[in-house]
Protein backbone atom coordinates (compact mmCIF):
# COMPACT_ATOMS: atom_id res chain seq x y z
CA UNK A 1 0.00 0.00 0.00
CA UNK A 2 2.90 2.40 0.61
CA UNK A 3 3.74 2.54 -3.09
CA UNK A 4 0.24 3.84 -3.72
CA UNK A 5 0.93 7.00 -1.70
CA UNK A 6 -1.64 6.31 1.01
CA UNK A 7 -0.84 7.77 4.45
CA UNK A 8 0.66 5.23 6.84
CA UNK A 9 -2.24 5.46 9.30
CA UNK A 10 -4.78 4.91 6.53
CA UNK A 11 -2.75 2.00 5.18
CA UNK A 12 -2.78 0.34 8.59
CA UNK A 13 -6.57 0.75 8.84
CA UNK A 14 -7.11 -0.80 5.40
CA UNK A 15 -4.67 -3.69 5.59
CA UNK A 16 -7.41 -6.07 6.83
CA UNK A 17 -9.60 -5.39 3.77
CA UNK A 18 -9.42 -7.33 0.48
CA UNK A 19 -6.75 -6.20 -1.96
CA UNK A 20 -9.35 -4.97 -4.44
CA UNK A 21 -10.83 -2.65 -1.81
CA UNK A 22 -7.38 -1.43 -0.82
CA UNK A 23 -6.57 -0.72 -4.47
CA UNK A 24 -9.85 1.22 -4.82
CA UNK A 25 -9.06 3.43 -1.84
CA UNK A 26 -5.51 3.95 -3.07
CA UNK A 27 -6.74 5.02 -6.51
CA UNK A 28 -9.33 7.31 -4.95
CA UNK A 29 -6.64 8.87 -2.76
CA UNK A 30 -4.38 9.51 -5.74
CA UNK A 31 -7.24 11.11 -7.65
CA UNK A 32 -8.05 13.22 -4.59
CA UNK A 33 -4.49 14.51 -4.38
CA UNK A 34 -4.38 15.35 -8.08
CA UNK A 35 -7.48 17.55 -7.67
CA UNK A 36 -5.64 20.19 -5.67
CA UNK A 37 -6.92 22.42 -2.87
CA UNK A 38 -10.44 22.75 -4.34
CA UNK A 39 -11.14 19.11 -3.46
CA UNK A 40 -10.99 19.96 0.25
CA UNK A 41 -13.51 22.79 -0.17
CA UNK A 42 -15.81 20.52 -2.20
CA UNK A 43 -15.53 17.82 0.45
CA UNK A 44 -16.50 20.26 3.22
CA UNK A 45 -19.52 21.42 1.19
CA UNK A 46 -20.51 17.81 0.53
CA UNK A 47 -20.27 16.86 4.21
CA UNK A 48 -22.39 19.85 5.26
CA UNK A 49 -24.95 19.22 2.52
CA UNK A 50 -25.46 15.49 3.07
CA UNK A 51 -25.16 15.89 6.84
CA UNK A 52 -28.03 18.38 6.81
CA UNK A 53 -29.96 16.15 4.43
CA UNK A 54 -29.71 13.08 6.68
CA UNK A 55 -30.57 15.21 9.72
CA UNK A 56 -33.69 16.56 8.00
CA UNK A 57 -34.69 13.09 6.81
CA UNK A 58 -34.52 11.75 10.36
CA UNK A 59 -36.49 14.71 11.69
CA UNK A 60 -39.20 14.16 9.10
CA UNK A 61 -39.27 10.50 10.13
CA UNK A 62 -39.91 11.64 13.71
CA UNK A 63 -42.84 13.70 12.43
CA UNK A 64 -44.55 10.60 11.08
CA UNK A 65 -47.81 11.63 12.71
CA UNK A 66 -48.73 13.67 9.61
CA UNK A 67 -49.11 10.38 7.74
CA UNK A 68 -51.98 9.28 9.99
CA UNK A 69 -55.11 8.66 7.95
CA UNK A 70 -57.59 11.51 8.06
CA UNK A 71 -60.57 9.36 8.99
CA UNK A 72 -58.69 8.34 12.15
CA UNK A 73 -57.77 11.79 13.46
CA UNK A 74 -61.15 13.24 12.49
CA UNK A 75 -62.65 10.67 14.86
CA UNK A 76 -60.41 12.02 17.60
CA UNK A 77 -62.19 15.38 17.35
CA UNK A 78 -65.46 13.77 18.38
CA UNK A 79 -63.98 11.26 20.82
CA UNK A 80 -61.28 12.85 23.03
CA UNK A 81 -60.57 9.56 24.80
CA UNK A 82 -59.04 8.17 21.57
CA UNK A 83 -56.56 11.01 21.12
CA UNK A 84 -52.87 10.23 21.25
CA UNK A 85 -49.54 11.56 20.07
CA UNK A 86 -48.83 15.02 18.72
CA UNK A 87 -52.12 15.38 16.85
CA UNK A 88 -54.02 14.40 19.99
CA UNK A 89 -52.18 17.06 22.00
CA UNK A 90 -53.04 19.65 19.32
CA UNK A 91 -56.71 18.71 19.58
CA UNK A 92 -56.59 18.94 23.37
CA UNK A 93 -55.09 22.42 23.07
CA UNK A 94 -57.63 23.58 20.51
CA UNK A 95 -60.54 22.21 22.55
CA UNK A 96 -59.68 24.63 25.35
CA UNK A 97 -59.98 27.74 23.15
CA UNK A 98 -63.04 29.92 23.37
CA UNK A 99 -62.47 32.09 20.25
CA UNK A 100 -61.36 31.49 16.67
CA UNK A 101 -58.66 34.13 17.09
CA UNK A 102 -56.95 32.00 19.75
CA UNK A 103 -57.05 29.01 17.40
CA UNK A 104 -55.56 30.95 14.50
CA UNK A 105 -52.80 32.37 16.72
CA UNK A 106 -52.00 28.90 18.04
CA UNK A 107 -51.57 27.43 14.56
CA UNK A 108 -49.46 30.38 13.41
CA UNK A 109 -47.06 29.77 16.29
CA UNK A 110 -47.16 26.03 15.64
CA UNK A 111 -46.27 26.43 11.96
CA UNK A 112 -43.48 28.87 12.81
CA UNK A 113 -41.97 26.51 15.38
CA UNK A 114 -42.39 23.39 13.25
CA UNK A 115 -41.56 24.64 9.75
CA UNK A 116 -38.99 27.34 10.55
CA UNK A 117 -36.05 24.99 11.29
CA UNK A 118 -36.83 22.88 8.21
CA UNK A 119 -36.91 25.93 5.93
CA UNK A 120 -33.62 27.22 7.36
CA UNK A 121 -31.78 23.92 6.90
CA UNK A 122 -33.22 23.40 3.42
CA UNK A 123 -32.03 26.88 2.46
CA UNK A 124 -28.49 26.06 3.61
CA UNK A 125 -28.63 22.74 1.78
CA UNK A 126 -29.73 24.49 -1.43
CA UNK A 127 -26.78 26.87 -1.13
CA UNK A 128 -24.43 23.88 -0.79
CA UNK A 129 -25.95 22.26 -3.89
CA UNK A 130 -25.23 25.43 -5.87
CA UNK A 131 -21.79 25.91 -4.32
CA UNK A 132 -20.36 22.46 -5.16
CA UNK A 133 -20.19 22.88 -8.99
CA UNK A 134 -18.98 26.48 -8.57
CA UNK A 135 -16.06 25.25 -6.46
CA UNK A 136 -15.41 22.63 -9.13
CA UNK A 137 -15.34 25.39 -11.73
CA UNK A 138 -12.95 27.39 -9.58
CA UNK A 139 -10.69 24.35 -9.38
CA UNK A 140 -10.89 24.11 -13.18
CA UNK A 141 -9.74 27.71 -13.53
CA UNK A 142 -6.81 27.24 -11.13
CA UNK A 143 -5.85 24.01 -12.90
CA UNK A 144 -5.81 25.72 -16.29
CA UNK A 145 -3.77 28.57 -14.84
CA UNK A 146 -1.25 26.01 -13.59
CA UNK A 147 -1.21 24.45 -17.05
CA UNK A 148 -0.55 27.73 -18.83
CA UNK A 149 2.06 28.68 -16.26
CA UNK A 150 3.90 25.41 -16.91
CA UNK A 151 3.77 25.99 -20.67
CA UNK A 152 5.04 29.54 -20.29
CA UNK A 153 7.89 28.81 -17.89
CA UNK A 154 8.92 25.31 -18.95
CA UNK A 155 11.48 24.27 -21.49
CA UNK A 156 9.38 21.52 -23.03
CA UNK A 157 10.99 18.58 -21.23
CA UNK A 158 9.46 15.81 -19.17
CA UNK A 159 9.19 18.06 -16.12
CA UNK A 160 7.14 20.58 -18.08
CA UNK A 161 4.87 17.89 -19.47
CA UNK A 162 4.32 16.54 -15.95
CA UNK A 163 3.33 20.00 -14.75
CA UNK A 164 0.96 20.41 -17.71
CA UNK A 165 -0.60 17.00 -17.06
CA UNK A 166 -1.00 17.88 -13.38
CA UNK A 167 -2.77 21.13 -14.22
CA UNK A 168 -5.13 19.46 -16.69
CA UNK A 169 -5.83 16.68 -14.20
CA UNK A 170 -6.68 19.22 -11.50
CA UNK A 171 -8.97 21.10 -13.88
CA UNK A 172 -10.95 18.03 -14.92
CA UNK A 173 -11.13 16.24 -11.58
CA UNK A 174 -12.47 19.23 -9.64
CA UNK A 175 -15.21 19.83 -12.20
CA UNK A 176 -16.24 16.19 -12.15
CA UNK A 177 -16.19 16.01 -8.35
CA UNK A 178 -18.29 19.17 -8.02
CA UNK A 179 -20.93 17.71 -10.34
CA UNK A 180 -20.84 14.31 -8.62
CA UNK A 181 -21.52 16.04 -5.29
CA UNK A 182 -24.17 18.44 -6.65
CA UNK A 183 -26.35 16.03 -8.66
CA UNK A 184 -27.33 13.60 -5.86
CA UNK A 185 -27.53 16.58 -3.51
CA UNK A 186 -30.04 18.22 -5.84
CA UNK A 187 -32.19 15.08 -5.92
CA UNK A 188 -31.92 14.69 -2.14
CA UNK A 189 -32.96 18.33 -1.65
CA UNK A 190 -35.94 17.83 -3.97
CA UNK A 191 -37.17 14.85 -1.95
CA UNK A 192 -36.84 16.77 1.31
CA UNK A 193 -38.73 19.75 -0.11
CA UNK A 194 -41.55 17.38 -1.08
CA UNK A 195 -41.68 16.08 2.48
CA UNK A 196 -41.73 19.62 3.82
CA UNK A 197 -44.58 20.58 1.48
CA UNK A 198 -46.57 17.55 2.60
CA UNK A 199 -45.99 18.50 6.22
CA UNK A 200 -46.99 22.12 5.54
CA UNK A 201 -50.14 21.02 3.73
CA UNK A 202 -51.03 18.70 6.60
CA UNK A 203 -50.72 21.49 9.17
CA UNK A 204 -52.81 23.81 6.99
CA UNK A 205 -55.51 21.17 6.59
CA UNK A 206 -55.41 20.41 10.31
CA UNK A 207 -55.88 24.10 11.05
CA UNK A 208 -58.92 24.28 8.76
CA UNK A 209 -60.55 21.24 10.34
CA UNK A 210 -59.86 22.42 13.88
CA UNK A 211 -61.16 25.92 13.11
CA UNK A 212 -64.37 24.51 11.66
CA UNK A 213 -64.81 22.20 14.64
CA UNK A 214 -64.26 25.06 17.10
CA UNK A 215 -66.65 27.27 15.16
CA UNK A 216 -69.38 24.62 15.42
CA UNK A 217 -68.71 24.28 19.13
CA UNK A 218 -69.05 28.04 19.62
CA UNK A 219 -72.34 28.12 17.67
CA UNK A 220 -73.63 25.15 19.63
CA UNK A 221 -72.78 26.78 22.95
CA UNK A 222 -74.47 30.02 21.90
CA UNK A 223 -77.57 28.06 20.85
CA UNK A 224 -77.71 26.31 24.21
CA UNK A 225 -77.57 29.65 25.96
Amino acid sequence: MSEMNLPIRVSEMLRFLPESVQAFFAEAWNIWLSGGWAMTAIAVVGIVMFGLGVHLWLRFAEKGFFRIRENIWRQWLRQPELRRGTVGRIFDEVSGFSTLKDCVRFFEELKTDELGPFERDLRVMKICVSLAPLLGLLGTVTGMLATFSALASGSGGEKTMAMVAGGISEALITTETGLIIALPGLFFHYQLVRKQNRYKAFLAHLETVCTQHLYKQILRSKGDN
